[in-house]
């Protein structure tokens, strides 16, 4: 028996203010592991502050975070995966406690949900909106994560090798989410200290800008992995308008035998078969969705669940 081998993915873009406690951080709390920094484009000293501190630096042309994960899941191969952001705003020292849950239970996802340790951890609007896109998650996937914003994350190989990442910016993380949820993955928490930002580190997310991209992202997946009820709500909208305006009508009908307000009836007609359409593709998109989600379940059980000696 082998004991797993473990990676410390840290994205970063102009962290040179941070990126040495954060990587000494991790390198001290998880010492057998390795720690990979992926520089998206910094201006500053990043590069040369994360390479003295002892990690392995590489590079990601593509700009936003997004685009980062995903090429960081591409190349690294390990058992398990750390994530976290190189700001050290997250506890490196709750790392062991993490992994550890990963391997004892086999979870596929551990998430470090965020306990601020200070005010200035959170900028205003932040909790309230991690609050509401969190509700609005459960809501639409049935069930959620009590944070799931947090970058703080220890995911297993089989996870992330079956992981299609689409996103580009801060919305990765979402995505990251409603894919352990639509497989229905094992999954847990764990409480984590959550810090503010040393001197000279700024935080690069837009507050209201990536707010809307992140429900957009919501929205979008849930048109993509729900299509039969998304449509069908259209659908039955429609058909409902439809039917409360051809009660005048069939009203004036039943008195009268005409139909007098004929540019209303060709509407109503237009606006059944445009809801019908809906209901059709929602049927069509529903059996192709289940098909991707069955390829992606496949993809998923190709490699083994995370243990304690791999």
């Amino acid at each position: 028996m082998t004991q797993p081998t473990i990676a410390v993915l840290l994205p970063c873009y102009n962290e040179a203010a941070a990126i040495a406690q954060t990587v000494a951080g991790f390198r001290a709390a998880l010492p057998d592991a390795t720690v990979y920094v992926y520089d998206n484009n910094s201006t500053d000293d990043t590069v040369v502050v994360a390479r003295a501190a002892g990690a392995v630096v590489r590079t990601e042309r593509i700009q936003g975070k997004g685009n980062v994960v995903r090429r960081m899941f591409a190349d690294i191969d390990a058992d398990v995966y750390v994530m976290a952001d190189g700001d050290a705003t997250y506890d490196a020292a709750s790392a062991p406690a993490l992994v550890a849950r990963l391997l004892d239970e086999q979870c596929d996802m551990v998430v470090g949900s965020r306990i601020s340790q200070v005010q200035e951890s959170y900028r205003r609007g932040h909790r309230f909106g991690n609050a509401l896109l969190t509700g609005m998650l459960a809501r639409l996937f049935g069930r959620s994560f009590t944070d799931i914003l947090s970058g703080y994350r220890v995911f297993s190989r089989r996870f992330v090798k079956s992981f299609p990442s689409l996103s580009s910016g801060f919305e990765i993380e979402t995505e990251i989410s409603v894919h352990a949820l639509e497989l229905k993955m094992p999954c847990a928490e764990i409480e984590t200290p959550y810090y503010a930002r040393p001197e000279g580190s700024a935080s690069k997310l837009s507050t209201y800008g990536d707010g809307f991209r992140i429900l957009n992202t919501i929205l979008t997946l849930y048109r993509i992995e729900r299509p039969l009820l998304f449509f069908g709500v259209i659908g039955a909208l429609l058909a409902g308008i439809a039917v409360a305006m051809s009660v005048p009508l069939a009203i004036t009908y039943m008195h009268t035998h005409l139909v007098p307000r004929f540019p209303t009836a060709i509407l109503i007609t237009g606006l059944m078969i445009i809801a019908a359409l809906c209901g059709f593709a929602g049927l069509i998109l529903d059996t192709v969705v289940r098909g991707r989600r069955e390829v992606r379940r496949l993809a998923y059980l190709t490699h083994p669940a995370p243990t304690a000696g791999a």
